[in-house]
């Protein structure tokens, strides 16, 4: 675990805090032809090198540079300027797939015996089960009460902005219960009522009050309830 750790600091400054923007925008200009990109691929392997400081782990922090110089150059031969937000996602992507597996490699690590952790396989299905299949569930069940008012402002909203906070929120409450911080769910529900409570108070409808109140009530209980069976199947394999 230190070393991805090591690994994972050694990325975050050779590709955040340690490269100005003056870099990239030459990268991204005259791509394989830049400088800086070739100075970016030597920093990321030196950094590697030097936060491990294990001589026999100089080869792998040559194909850690090589591997993100490999990546980076995909990245800015096919990005667009609509794209770019989702090849920086699939670049940052890839980066830590091949830190993990250098990870696994170098510490002489098997991914099969991570796979066939039966405590992967719970905490997957869990995390999978509270995100879209819950907000399928969830809009399901309340569309029956669905206030004729409640799209009005729908131009004032960012598209999906709701099912995105329904599945954020209740990986929230997911990760509180299994670490044990039950008073932060309620810190959570407290937070979401203040930010709620000007739009409700504006609306004045007793039906998009309670159309709220029952979705915000079911993806929280979902989510408890999830995360209450996750932690005992977790605890019986203990």
């Amino acid at each position: 675990m230190i070393l991805f750790i090591k690994l994972l600091l050694s990325h975050l400054l050779g590709d955040f805090i340690w490269q100005p923007n003056s870099w990239v925008t030459d990268k991204e200009a005259k791509k394989h032809k830049s400088i800086y990109l070739y100075f970016h691929i030597l920093l990321h392997g030196i950094l590697a090198a030097v936060l491990v400081w294990e001589v026999q782990f100089i080869p792998y922090a040559v194909l850690i540079a090589l591997t993100h110089g490999i990546i980076d150059l995909i990245k800015l031969n096919f990005q667009k300027n609509t794209t770019k937000r989702t090849w920086f996602i699939v670049d940052q992507i890839l980066h830590l797939l091949v830190l993990t597996g250098i990870v696994f490699l170098y510490e002489n690590k098997t991914i099969y015996m991570f796979w066939i952790d039966n405590r992967f396989w719970i905490l997957i299905t869990g995390f999978l089960f509270i995100t879209k299949p819950i907000s399928i569930l969830i809009k399901t069940i309340i569309s029956v009460w669905n206030p004729e008012n409640s799209n009005n402002d729908s131009d004032n909203s960012l598209a999906n902005a709701g099912n995105y906070i329904g599945i954020l929120e209740r990986l929230f409450v997911f990760c509180f219960i299994l670490t044990g911080h039950f008073e932060a769910i309620g810190f959570l529900l407290a937070a979401k009522s203040i930010f709620r409570f000007g739009d409700l108070k504006e609306a004045k409808d007793r039906k998009l009050t309670e159309y709220v109140l029952i979705g915000t009530l079911i993806s929280f209980g979902s989510a408890i309830i999830t995360g209450l069976i996750v932690q005992g199947l977790l605890l019986q394999l203990l």
